[in-house]
């Protein structure tokens, strides 16, 4: 097994960030310094350290769903202090954020120690789609929503095509925008092409879960049908 794999499906990293802390000389293998991400070992007899810390192997999954507030950092800690994630989460299990959530955006925001999973449903070809209610600072004209949903180049690539709805078709201003990309500050950076600030943004959806009956800052764990649900999707 690749070491990357197996520090992320004992729930410790995700792979990216497990080949971050290899390149930077913080992991071991047997009191040895490893510095390549690919390497292959055996979970069985090999002792795997992070920062000297032995990594134990953990076989309970956990699958979490967070209906994320604002002010909060979707990370499992943060440099400047500030309120995480995790910190809403009070287990004893070592979980992390699948994909990221901006400061100021609430809604849907899976945790857990599946790595695994973790990949596959961060992973651009399994397309997983993510929904979101936008308020932006000015009602948004059809000309922009249809140029909108076949696709606006950002940062040089063009976005995929996605689906901009009104819930009220009274209130231009409040659309409902789904989409199978995770680039990082994609919603808001589709609207900014044509002049639109995003004053409020919530993740209404997220693979399938919704945060219904979850007040901001509360959170439950997934039913054994919700997980299914995701593994069987992928």
């Amino acid at each position: 097994m690749r070491i990357n794999k197996f520090i992320s499906e004992n729930g410790i990293l995700s792979r990216r960030k497990a080949d971050e802390y290899i390149l930077q000389g913080r992991i071991t293998v047997n009191g040895i310094t490893m510095t390549i991400p690919g390497y292959k070992i055996n979970p069985k007899t090999d002792k795997i350290a992070i920062d000297g810390e032995l990594i134990r192997i953990k076989n309970r999954k956990i699958y979490i769903l967070l209906n994320k507030p604002e002010k909060t950092i979707s990370s499992v800690s943060d440099e400047k202090n500030r309120k995480t994630v995790i910190d809403l989460i009070n287990i004893k299990e070592r979980i992390f954020p699948v994909g990221r959530l901006d400061w100021d955006t609430t809604g849907v925001l899976l945790l857990t120690n599946d790595g695994e999973l973790t990949n596959n449903l961060l992973h651009p070809s399994f397309k997983v789609s993510k929904k979101y209610l936008a308020i932006l600072s000015k009602p948004l004209e059809e000309k922009h929503r249809i140029l909108l949903m076949k696709g606006v180049v950002i940062e040089k690539k063009k976005t995929e095509p996605c689906k901009i709805e009104f819930p009220d078709k009274k209130d231009r201003k409040k659309v409902m925008i789904t989409l199978s990309e995770g680039r990082k500050h994609q919603v808001k950076n589709m609207f900014e092409k044509f002049g639109y600030y995003t004053r409020k943004l919530h993740r209404e959806e997220f693979c399938g879960l919704k945060t219904v009956n979850l007040k901001p800052g509360k959170w439950r764990y997934l039913k054994a049908e919700e997980i299914n649900n995701l593994k069987n999707f992928l």
